[in-house]
């Protein structure tokens, strides 16, 4: 569904990605597994267009997209919640959610209503400004107006960031119950271990803005060698 081949992109003359290579079969949750400082947000930036790729190819479905901007992957079907969820604070809940129908043609108020049957917290929290939201909250509001653009691929990075641990349940839930719903291919980028082994179908870890290797579906169930595999201590 998705091909990156030798991936490179910079900040200003600084080297971030140097060669990032990945496959991303449909309906698959791909984990993206390092320490911070070693390119994670830097490919999800790169993959939805938010920063230009100084060489290598990105390709959805046999297309280049590998300069197209921001918008047209979006209308193509890649979605992204981004570090930091980068919600509108002023705005309630509701209009958070209206701002994900903005790159379609015609506004749907439907979907927001189809998106909510899977976050039943939110309901309730319809008329409140963003701000006021917990962080937990925050972040499952990021996931639900992502999910009210009709994704096909999201990009979801660093999630559990600052996030307390009853919502880090609720959010794995929530997005086992859109991988079986919704058909949803997922990238996803953490440092929580348990996180990302309880979601992937395999995990890939990366140093140096470099695919380092590959942890299969077999070994995502032993936490501790993959802690030891990659230098990270349990989360």
């Amino acid at each position: 569904m998705l091909t990156v081949k030798d991936l490179r992109a910079n900040y200003g003359r600084v080297p971030i990605l140097t060669g990032v290579s990945l496959d991303l079969r449909q309906g698959e949750y791909l984990g993206i597994l390092g320490h911070n400082g070693m390119g994670k947000t830097t490919l999800m930036k790169t993959l939805m267009g938010y920063l230009p790729a100084t060489g290598g190819t990105v390709t959805l479905d046999g297309t280049d997209i590998t300069r197209k901007p921001v918008h047209e992957r979006s209308r193509m079907g890649v979605g992204i919640v981004p570090q930091g969820r980068e919600i509108f604070p002023a705005l309630t809940v509701q209009e958070n959610l209206r701002m994900g129908l903005a790159s379609a043609k015609k506004e749907d108020l439907s979907v927001i209503d189809a998106v909510l049957a899977d976050f039943p917290r939110l309901v309730r929290l319809l008329d409140r400004r963003g701000g006021a939201l917990s962080g937990g909250e925050q972040q499952l509001l990021a996931l639900a107006r992502c999910l009210c653009t009709k994704p096909r691929i999201i990009l979801l990075d660093e999630p559990t960031e600052g996030i307390q641990p009853s919502i880090i349940e609720e959010i794995i839930e929530t997005l086992l119950g859109l991988k079986a719903r919704w058909d949803i291919t997922m990238i996803l980028v953490e440092q929580n271990l348990d996180f990302i082994t309880s979601l992937s179908d395999r995990v890939l870890t990366i140093q140096k803005g470099r695919i380092t290797g590959e942890i299969s579906a077999a070994d995502l169930e032993d936490s501790e060698a993959i802690a030891s595999h990659v230098g990270m201590s349990m989360a």
